[in-house]
């Protein structure tokens, strides 16, 4: 081999590398934006948490004041005042509920995106 030749494979390679390089880099900026829809997912999922612990502080708040209710023999504003709050809850475990099936169901998707990007640049990830 040339001297020549051996510097123009040099050349050829070298940018070959700087091409691989600059998808590599444009790959990374997309991980970036990812790992960043997750934390936001994450602190949304955080939040659902706190919510779903609030619902259940309040189910036990119910529940204490049913057996009061059975001590005290409640009266008919004392069950409706239950039965709302009951209902307030259902309709927050519900909410709560499509909330997360539409977390659930956009996670699924960014998995689908990222399996995509990593089969395109050939990175092979693992379960």
């Amino acid at each position: 081999m040339e001297n020549k030749d051996y510097k123009e494979l040099v050349e050829f390679l070298g940018g070959q590398f700087t091409k691989i390089d600059e998808r590599f880099d444009r790959v990374d900026e997309r991980f970036d934006k990812i790992d960043e829809r997750f934390d936001g997912i994450d602190r949304r999922l955080d939040r659902m948490d706190e919510r779903f612990d609030r619902v259940d502080e309040r189910f036990n708040g119910i529940e204490a004041k049913l057996e009061n209710l059975e001590e005290t023999k409640a009266d008919k504003s004392d069950v409706n005042i239950l039965i709302n709050s009951i209902d307030r809850l259902a309709k927050s475990i519900e909410t709560y509920h499509h909330e997360h099936v539409a977390l659930c169901a956009k996670v699924d998707r960014m998995e689908e995106w990222i399996n995509q990007i990593a089969e395109k640049v050939g990175i092979k990830l693992e379960s």
